[in-house]
């Protein structure tokens, strides 16, 4: 393998971060936008789910396309195409011009997603991929931790149209750091040639592979419940147990802390446990949790702690569920790690759209349309590894 710079996890890590940056930073400016605009509530909410549309939809070009030309460019284009859209959000004066810029907020930003995923296949393997994969988790979790907290100290200092300004200067100076100082992983000699047939080939062929496609979804599944439970909290929480904003925020970080902490112990067990055993228990654990987290919900039994301490327990088993999926399913795909990356990421994020919405739809004034979704994506994701993934 070859050699990395010893600030590769911090570089990879902050542009894993853009998914989490560009939700988390401004949904304690809903209220704002909802008066900036004007706009009802219903459509700036709809905002987050046309960003989550981008990032599905955009990954599925960018894998191929930083196959074929390299990592570098298609990274930064990606990161030109963020901090434009980034830009508009700022200066724009229309709900319907925000939904779009938002659509274009996802298509770029996706792109550090999914590239910083092949990056890591390129340099690493096996064990040295799952801890390469645990420090990217590292540094990606400190956004939900502190993104809330940042949007609402600079609602404080300007109005909402500050935060999308923050987040194109985020993204021009990582494109700066990309282009000064991120070498290229991936040598002319293994770069594809493939045209759309060819791409169109590569993904049949990645989504017929049981192998991939099982631990694939092992991440992509629960993460369904981590975005349920995203949507879903600030009403369980806020509203229906009564927290103020700011305690809202320490349980969101106290939640986001769990995840990293998992990353990191799962990198250590890596060392002396094979990945599939592994991952197998640690899904076990979050299934239970979330099974747990229903019953809770629907009985009332333990009441605000229990929900609390059951959320933590799913959130950090997501934590040791997503580096060990993801290096599984990308340990075979050198030829195709931006694609298979792709692949992975349109799962999570589109997955996490419907559940998102699904927590939306089924609203009832409790707890229980969160808990169900986050319950039924641990149970789904144990099946999709027991039924897919070969011994």
């Amino acid at each position: 393998m070859s050699p990395r710079p010893w600030f590769l996890p911090l570089l990879l890590g902050a542009m894993a971060a853009f998914g989490p940056l560009a939700t988390d930073m401004y949904l304690p400016a809903f209220p704002a936008i909802a008066a900036g605009l004007p706009a009802d509530p219903a459509s700036v909410q709809v905002t987050l789910a046309t960003f989550f549309a981008g990032t599905a939809l955009g990954q599925l070009g960018y894998g191929p396309l930083s196959d074929r030309v390299g990592r570098r460019p298609a990274l930064l284009l990606g990161l030109v195409v963020f901090t434009l859209a980034s830009i508009g959000c700022a200066l724009t004066r229309d709900i319907d011009a925000l939904i779009w810029l938002r659509f274009g907020q996802g298509l770029g930003g996706c792109a550090g997603m999914v590239v910083s995923r092949a990056i890591v296949r390129d340099l690493t393997e096996g064990v040295a991929s799952i801890r390469l994969m645990s420090q990217l988790l590292l540094v990606m979790g400190l956004a939900p931790i502190l993104a809330p907290s940042l949007g609402s100290a600079l609602l404080g200092l300007a109005d909402w149209r500050a935060i999308f300004w923050v987040l194109a200067a985020y993204s021009a100076g990582l494109a700066v750091l990309v282009a000064l100082f991120l070498p290229e992983s991936l040598e002319a000699e293994r770069r594809r040639r493939d045209g759309p047939a060819g791409i169109l080939m590569t993904y049949a062929r990645l989504l017929r592979n049981r192998q991939f496609l099982g631990h694939a979804l092992s991440g992509a599944l629960p993460s369904g419940g981590l975005f349920a439970y995203i949507a879903g909290s600030p009403f369980v929480f806020m509203q229906l147990f009564h927290l103020s904003p700011d305690r809202y925020g320490m349980l969101f970080g106290l939640n986001a802390f769990g995840l990293i902490l998992a990353g990191q112990v799962t990198a250590r067990l890596a060392r002396r446990l094979p990945g599939e055993p592994l991952l197998a228990a640690v899904q076990g654990v979050m299934a239970v949790a979330g099974l747990l987290l229903l019953g809770a919900a629907v009985t009332g039994l333990g009441g605000f702690w229990a929900i609390v301490a059951l959320i933590f327990c799913y959130v950090a088993c997501f934590g040791a569920v997503m580096p060990l999926a993801t290096t599984l399913a990308l340990a075979p795909q050198s030829r195709a790690a931006g694609s298979a990356s792709a692949v992975i990421g349109t799962l999570q994020f589109g997955l996490g759209a419907v559940t998102g919405a699904l927590v939306g739809a089924l609203h009832n004034g409790t707890a229980v349309p969160m808990a169900a979704i986050i319950a039924a994506c641990g149970v789904l994701g144990v099946l999709a590894r027991r039924l897919l993934v070969r011994a």
